[in-house]
């Protein structure tokens, strides 16, 4: 089963939706107060061991965050990709249709529900995401 004009167009608004609102939170996280209390901290000069750790765990945080948010900015890219060339909503490993409601779910699915599934039992010491 192929994805429907309108079905893929509803996708595409998501995925437009969502990049936009991704980058928005990058830059949001790369304004947070958090980080100017850390430079602040960094620029007060010497600080004592408590500051430094309260430093570094604020930098920890939101570089993990922003870590989240491009790792998913570049998912929504590589879907669009898909869509462009065509293969959007064939699964990458046996090439079956990924099933409409699983795309609504998560719009960048690369692979169907089975597929995915085998993957995540085959690999899933390795610390993979599991969706």
């Amino acid at each position: 089963m192929s994805l429907k004009q309108s079905q893929l167009s509803k996708l595409t608004k998501n995925l437009d939706r969502s990049y936009q609102l991704l980058l928005e939170e990058v830059r949001g996280e790369l304004a947070a107060p958090e980080l100017q209390q850390y430079i602040e901290l960094i620029d007060r000069g010497p600080a004592d061991s408590a500051d430094a750790a309260i430093g570094d765990a604020l930098a920890d945080i939101n570089l993990a965050i922003i870590d989240r948010h491009i790792r998913a900015i570049r998912d929504i890219e590589a879907a669009r990709g898909r869509i462009s060339e065509g293969s959007f909503g064939a699964c990458i490993d046996c090439g079956n249709a990924i099933g409409f409601e699983r795309l609504q779910a998560y719009p960048t699915a690369k692979r169907c529900l089975v597929c995915q599934q085998q993957r995540e039992r085959l690999y899933a010491h390795e610390g993979m995401h599991t969706l």
